[in-house]
């Protein structure tokens, strides 16, 4: 098994001036995967457990609602065989308790959280990238080589999203105020070409971010 990536060659612009030539870049972005339905996951689960699709539905249906339920109280919940899930606030920080007030809130956040074995999965799968030059020819396949540095959410100095605010904002564990971090997780094209994304709006190599 491995990832799919396309490396397309683009024409980036960095400003808005009628005279930037822009310059030519190959941006990596995810190849497009098929769209599984709820329907055939349960199906393929139900194959897999050796129970019916009927009592799979109910199991699946019943582990939705309670994982809902528990993530809006505060908690962080469990997701068997994948990681936990809990939600959080993106807010700024003020000085004096009067400024306090919803308003501060610039946007809620469901944070999933990988487990050992689902990042390990992750780091040893291969990616495949085939490269396309500007008029849409395939020039080249490549296997990447990378380390198999899995991003993690709960560790700023892995690539995730900080939970702590970057002198704008502050945060707290638990599905409380996460602090304003004025990096953010960047995937965009800063210099023409990083790797994570593009100058057409960043795609993620990754498939939640938080």
């Amino acid at each position: 098994m491995a990832l799919k990536v396309k490396a397309v060659e683009r024409l980036l612009k960095f400003s808005n001036k009628e005279n930037d030539p822009g310059v030519y870049r190959y941006v990596l972005k995810p190849d497009l995967y098929t769209s599984l339905s709820q329907a055939k996951v349960i199906k393929e689960a139900a194959l897999r457990s050796g129970v019916s699709r009927g009592v799979m539905q109910a199991c699946w249906d019943a582990a939705g609602e309670v994982i809902k339920a528990w993530a809006t109280e505060g908690h962080s919940v469990a997701l068997p065989g994948l990681g936990t899930m809990r939600f959080g606030l993106r807010s700024k920080a003020v000085e004096k308790v009067e400024d306090v007030k919803t308003g501060l809130i610039e946007s809620r956040r469901i944070i999933f959280t990988p487990d050992v074995d689902l990042k390990d999965e992750l780091k040893n799968t291969a990616i495949q990238i085939t490269c396309y030059d500007r008029n849409g020819d395939e020039v080249k396949r490549v296997t990447s080589s990378d380390p198999g540095t899995v991003e993690d959410p709960e560790n700023e100095e892995n690539g995730g999203n900080t939970e702590n605010g970057n002198g704008s904002g502050s945060g707290s564990e638990g599905g409380n105020t996460n602090g304003d971090n004025t990096g953010g997780n960047t995937s965009g094209d800063n210099n023409g070409g990083n790797t994570g994304g593009g100058g057409d709006g960043g795609d993620d190599l990754d498939k939640d971010k938080n």
